[in-house]
């Protein structure tokens, strides 16, 4: 048994912390020969229990505002894949997801059998992070497998 990961799990959103998160799991990844996934998780926005009827647009307008989305979050992943073979390492799978961050990085890991995740760390400040968390904090927290933060 190795302590090195068979397989690393890269959370990526755009931040230039994730950037340097990418560069640093695809550095991990050649040096112990591991798999690369790397995943987006698209937010989904938090329901309100009554809709506003001004604001309110139709069901039709809406999906094909989230489909448009999509495409984008999913163009964006395709250009994070890119970035990692530029670095030199191949992605074993691109993974598109929705929901809440924190949690669908937790449940990919997890899925796919990830022995280390890496993500970038926004930095928020202490009083921000007590009153919101962050997504890194949480995922460390209840993550099943080692987790790396990658700061400025």
């Amino acid at each position: 048994m190795s302590i090195f990961p068979t397989k690393i799990l890269l959370a990526t959103d755009g931040s230039s912390e994730a950037r340097l998160a990418l560069t640093t799991a695809a550095d991990m990844a050649k040096s112990t020969n591991s798999e690369l996934h790397v995943a987006y998780v698209f937010p989904t926005a938090v329901q309100r229990p009554f809709p506003n009827p001004i604001t309110s647009r139709p069901r039709e307008v809406l999906e094909h505002e989230l489909e448009e989305a999509m495409k984008q979050a999913q163009q964006f992943l395709d250009q994070q894949v890119e970035r990692v073979k530029e670095e030199g390492v191949s992605v074993a799978e691109a993974h598109l997801v929705r929901g809440r961050p924190d949690r669908e990085v937790v449940h990919l890991s997890e899925e796919i059998g990830a022995g280390l995740i890496i993500m970038g760390s926004r930095g928020l400040g202490g009083v921000r992070r007590a009153l919101m968390g962050s997504v890194s904090d949480s995922v460390v927290r209840h993550a099943h497998c080692p987790v790396l933060i990658v700061r400025e």
